[in-house]
Formats: structure tokens, sequence, C-alpha cells
């Protein structure tokens, strides 16, 4: 169940698909804009990181406020066929405001982390030791 008398049912899949793919061009978007200022701007990591999200955050949240809203309709349907709409539009409508959010707070955090790792995993002194 997934709350409000809502199953999990092949509607709710579908929406969770849908949201893994809209959160996940989310952050790509930040993570290229950040990955582009570090390495052509020469911006440390850090800053980077900030900069891409402050960038990205207006065009994000306008898309995932114009999403959230599309789906209010679905989540208030009556009639026939309203038990599929709000199981879609339900997991879909929660899912994106908590991704949207998730989104602009821990994507640069995790791309801080994940670029120092790959940094060390790839510097020099690695590779004259071998």
């Amino acid at each position: 169940m997934l709350g409000l008398g809502l199953s999990s049912n092949l509607y709710t899949q579908i929406g969770l698909i849908l949201l893994i793919a809209l959160s996940a061009k989310n952050a790509i978007l930040i993570v290229g804009f950040a990955r582009d200022l570090h390495l052509k701007d020469g911006l440390p990591l850090a800053d980077a990181a900030i900069e891409a999200a402050r960038l990205r955050l207006r065009p994000i949240v306008m898309t995932s406020l114009a999403f959230i809203l599309g789906l209010v309709p679905l989540v208030l349907a009556s009639g026939a066929g309203a038990n599929a709409q709000k199981s879609i539009g339900f997991a879909t409508l929660t899912g994106m405001i908590g991704s949207t959010l998730l989104t602009v707070a821990v994507v640069p955090s995790l791309f801080v982390v994940l670029q120092q790792i790959e940094a060390r995993l790839t510097s020099p002194k690695d590779r004259s030791a071998a």
C-alpha cells in the first residue's frame, strides 16, 4: 500500500520509471555543468559543483514544478479509471517533490566526492608505481 488506500500496481511502477528518468536527467544536467566548469573554466571541484547547482536550480525547479502541477488532476481524479490515475499520479507527484529536493542537495556533493575518488585512482603516482 502506498498510502491513501492506493496499491502498488502496474501504473505505479510506470510512474516510478518515469520518476527515475526525470531525476536522472536533472542529475546529469548538474554534473555536466559542474564537470565543464571544473575542466574548462578551471574552477575547484567544490566551487564548480556549487556554481552548477546554482545555474541549474531555476530550470530544474521550473521543470519539476510544471510536471508536479500537471500531475494534480491525476491525483484528484474521480469516476471511471480514477484508481489507475491516482496510482500513477500520487506515486509520481510525491516522488518528484522528493527527487527535486534531493537532486539539488545531494548531486553536487556526490559529484565532488566521486571526482576526488577518481582523481586519487588515476593520479600519476599510481601509474609510475605500477
